[in-house]
């Protein structure tokens, strides 16, 4: 696979390199490379501020940024020790880190309940205290997928740690209080991940152990199998299975969430589970959430994790506090969705509902028509757009007959008037708004008087007008132009007619509306405009029936 890296030997450096760079001067990093990896705030003076302040230092190995260096700042980390791709830093780096930033006040150790890093950041703390220096270390162990496990693995629920501790570093908290709260947090912390995918280590072949249709729940964060492979049927399915994980470790007091991204996972899908969260069984009692945001990733993991904590006010005071990392995305509140009324104007009156049973069933016809090629649409737009022609006018299709019930189907005006005001709400995109002023149009032609062949005729005229296609421009026009002008001689001559009208198009190799016209033609050539295919293919189903 390849990935924006020049070696996997340089990676970690380079990349830390770039973090420092861009940090506005609030970042440094200790003159170690490449066997000391630390990065430490750079306002940070361990005799001024360590007299009086605990620092925090907390690693691992890296791939999952933003943690742990992304997280140094005021309010949180004051050193983080990196060590290359899922591999615990040594212990001279981890001394370093130490000897870098404690003071009087001392330091508190912030580890993921991994062996390498258990030890490691242990002797490191055996050999600090040697030094004189006082140093306590905590354990995080939120994970819950594996409850035979005699030790927990430390997942995204360390960054609850990172907050706390660090919001009561920050107002002076001495180093016996800081370790208590930790641990505090550590006890009630519960954590649970699910993916679609393996993550990519850098310079290795990519694992694909995830069988297709099937998600992984209960994995860790480098990488490794989770407990149990299921199948996956959409996010609310995904997530309320962690939710049901996670209730039986959870009571009924107040909860923050944290709703972690595990590399990959797209910001709109991220907030789809942010959605399904409050939908599922634990959504009553999440009052708070962090994220969604991408916070302990594995790399390029297609995935989430979601951690728990029960919260007293302290704590969410804690997590509230501001901080100096941008990574950082707040404590925000888990509510209702707020609603406002639409603006006058954008709530059309709605026409008298009425029957029609042989309009109703033409109705029903072309919407089926139009969702049972939505696959095929979207393939052919693939070749020359981003590949939605099929789902647009699907959707489009689907919200209609939802309608069928509140439709003046016994009104030619009115229901012209009624899908065009129906399809400007629900079809997104330039076709919806075209096919909307189609319908607009039609209406007003059938108020004057036209037939409905002249109606629908007029509501061409009137989108060509406005959209500024015309017949040759490798459009829908250049199907339902045609069969508009053959419907008087039947729906069987109208269906050939924009038949031939959109196989045309397989032939125009410039294309001078909607998105094709940025396509060169060789993209074009021997395909079907996807608009264009899907007028002929509606006419056609009208034709068989």
């Amino acid at each position: 696979m390849k990935q924006f890296m020049n070696s996997k030997e340089t990676l970690i450096t380079e990349a830390i390199d770039g973090l420092v760079r861009s940090a506005g001067g609030a970042l440094a990093r200790l003159d170690g490379f490449p066997h000391i990896k630390v990065v430490v705030r750079a306002d940070w003076d361990r005799a001024r501020d360590g007299a009086a302040k605990v620092a925090l230092v907390s690693g691992g190995g890296s791939g999952h940024e933003p943690s742990h260096a992304g997280f140094v700042g005021k309010g949180m980390l004051t050193a983080a020790v990196c060590g290359d791709v899922f591999a615990s830093p040594s212990v001279d780096a981890v001394l370093a880190g130490i000897l870098a930033v404690t003071g009087k006040a001392g330091c508190i150790l912030i580890v993921k309940n991994y062996t390498g890093d258990r030890l490691n950041f242990g002797l490191a703390a055996e050999r600090a205290r040697a030094f004189g220096l006082k140093v306590s270390m905590v354990i995080v162990d939120d994970d819950i997928a594996l409850p035979d496990l005699p030790q927990a693995r430390g997942l995204a629920g360390t960054l609850f740690v990172h907050k706390i501790a660090g919001a009561l570093a920050e107002a002076g908290a001495d180093l016996d209080r800081v370790t208590a709260a930790a641990l505090a947090v550590i006890r009630s912390t519960v954590s649970i991940g699910m993916s679609l995918d393996t993550c990519t280590v850098p310079g290795s072949p990519k694992e694909d152990r995830i069988t297709p249709g099937k998600a992984e729940l209960g994995l860790g964060i480098h990488g490794e199998a989770g407990i149990e492979q299921v199948d996956f049927s959409g996010a609310r399915a995904a997530m309320g299975m962690v939710a049901d994980r996670l209730l039986p470790h959870v009571g009924m007091a107040d909860h923050v969430a944290l709703l972690n991204n595990l590399g990959s996972t797209t910001p709109l899908e991220m907030s789809v589970l942010a959605e399904e969260l409050a939908r599922s069984s634990l959504g009553a009692r999440v009052r708070h959430i962090i994220g969604p945001a991408a916070l302990m990733t594995s790399l390029d993991m297609h995935g989430f994790s979601v951690s728990l904590l029960p919260v007293t006010a302290e704590q969410v005071e804690a997590l509230a506090a501001p901080v100096a990392p941008p990574a950082w995305p707040g404590l925000a509140a888990f509510d209702t969705v707020p609603l406002r009324p639409l603006p006058d104007g954008l709530a059309p009156i709605q026409p008298e509902p009425s029957s029609h049973p042989l309009r109703r069933a033409l109705v029903e016809r072309c919407c089926k028509a139009l969702i049972a090629i939505e696959a095929d649409l979207n393939a052919l737009d693939a070749k020359s757009g981003d590949g939605d022609t099929g789902s647009t006018l699907a959707g489009a299709a689907r919200a209609l007959m939802g309608a069928l019930d509140r439709l003046p189907l016994a009104d030619p005006t009115q229901l012209y008037r009624a899908v065009g005001v129906e399809l400007s709400q629900t079809m997104g995109g330039s076709s919806g708004v075209l096919l909307a002023i189609f319908f607009a149009a039609a209406g007003d032609a059938a108020a004057g008087g036209r037939d409905w062949i002249g109606a629908l005729s007029a509501g061409l005229d009137r989108v060509m007008q406005v959209g500024g296609a015309k017949a040759g421009d490798r459009t829908m026009i250049d199907a339902l132009a045609p069969a508009l002008a053959a419907l008087p001689q039947g729906v069987a001559a109208a269906a050939a007619a924009a038949r031939d009208g959109a196989d045309s198009t397989a032939h125009m190799t410039r294309a001078k509306a909607g998105r094709a016209s940025y396509l060169s033609a060789d993209k074009l050539s021997g395909h079907n405009d996807p608009g264009a295919e899907g007028v002929a293919r509606l006419f056609e189903d009208i034709a068989r029936a």
